[in-house]
């Protein structure tokens, strides 16, 4: 006689791994919100704190690899590969950090997050990947909700939050390099796992922001545990666990979802700049926000690919 009472009907299994893929993908974005909050509530210099993230991260990272067993021996090579996408990312801390810190976590966040349109632009000079259909709309909205939200108030601004503004999408420009240079390491250059070659990326990463913070004359010391807790958390909720989390979602959502849960970093980061922050905002930036979220995901939409 068979057991058909017991058996899962077609296809539950898949929507289930579906359903904990959108959750697990969910709850990383919105970790990756909350690192420009502990950015301002470690009251550190931003080369400081960015510091602490990737060398704290960079070795929790690394002790799960060694605790599930998947560590690897690697060689020169492997860290050679790892110097340009911890360049990219070092030169993402340190502007978007600084731009943190003047203009404010939610826009700081929002202008990182214009690195779609220039990833897609890259694609399609380097590799030919043709964007999405919605692209250009995206861009153009994009614009313009960039324009409500900081292009017109540009002359109340002063040079600190002007300088902040250019920053921010600076950063956008030196994720893209760390982006690309990871994803083209892991996929030709490395043997190593992704979370083994991210402690180690991170921890090159720390070494270079720990050279650049020295000859800014910061100081690293930290003496306080306010300080020293926000700083864990940043390492561990931003460069471990939302990535952990992204990772293992990533393969298994559709590209347009993907793009979608992941404006859940900009969108709480903003949110949560203006509760938790108080930061004053007007109707018209609100519209704005709105606009430029709506863009970055039109953005980020790719075409289909045949099978």
């Amino acid at each position: 006689m068979s057991d058909s009472s017991t058996t899962a009907p077609a296809g539950v299994g898949s929507e289930v791994s579906m359903r904990a893929a959108i959750i697990q993908m969910a709850i990383g974005a919105s970790l990756l919100s909350s690192t420009s909050l502990f950015v301002v509530y470690a009251h550190t210099a931003p080369t400081v704190s960015g510091f602490y993230r990737m060398l704290l991260g960079g070795g929790m990272l690394l002790i799960w690899v060694i605790a599930r067993g998947t560590w690897q021996s690697f060689a020169w090579r492997d860290l050679a590969w790892a110097l340009l996408p911890a360049l990219g990312f070092s030169a993402d801390l340190i502007q978007w950090h600084r731009s943190i810190l003047w203009v404010g976590p939610g826009v700081a966040t929002l202008l990182t997050n214009f690195q779609v349109f220039l990833m897609a632009l890259v694609g399609l000079a380097f590799y030919r990947e043709r964007p999405g259909r919605w692209f250009a709309p995206g861009m153009l909205l994009a614009m313009v909700g960039l324009w409500m939200l900081v292009g017109a108030h540009w002359s109340v601004f002063d040079a600190q939050h002007r300088l902040g503004i250019w920053l921010g999408l600076g950063s956008g420009v030196a994720y893209t390099i760390y982006l690309l240079s990871f994803r083209q390491a892991l996929k030709t250059h490395t043997r190593l796992s992704p979370a083994q070659f991210l402690g180690l990326m991170s921890l090159l990463s720390a070494l270079m922001l720990g050279a650049w913070g020295w000859g800014e004359g910061d100081t690293f010391a930290i003496h306080d545990v306010h300080t020293w807790s926000v700083l864990l958390a940043l390492g561990f909720f931003g460069q471990v666990l939302a990535w952990l989390l992204m990772v293992r979602a990533m393969p298994r959502l559709p590209a347009t979802l993907v793009g979608l849960l992941l404006l859940l970093q900009p969108a709480l980061a903003f949110v949560l700049d203006v509760i938790l922050l108080g930061r004053p905002t007007a109707p018209g930036e609100w519209i704005g926000w709105t606009i430029a979220l709506v863009g970055i995901l039109f953005g980020a939409m790719r075409p289909r690919r045949r099978a």
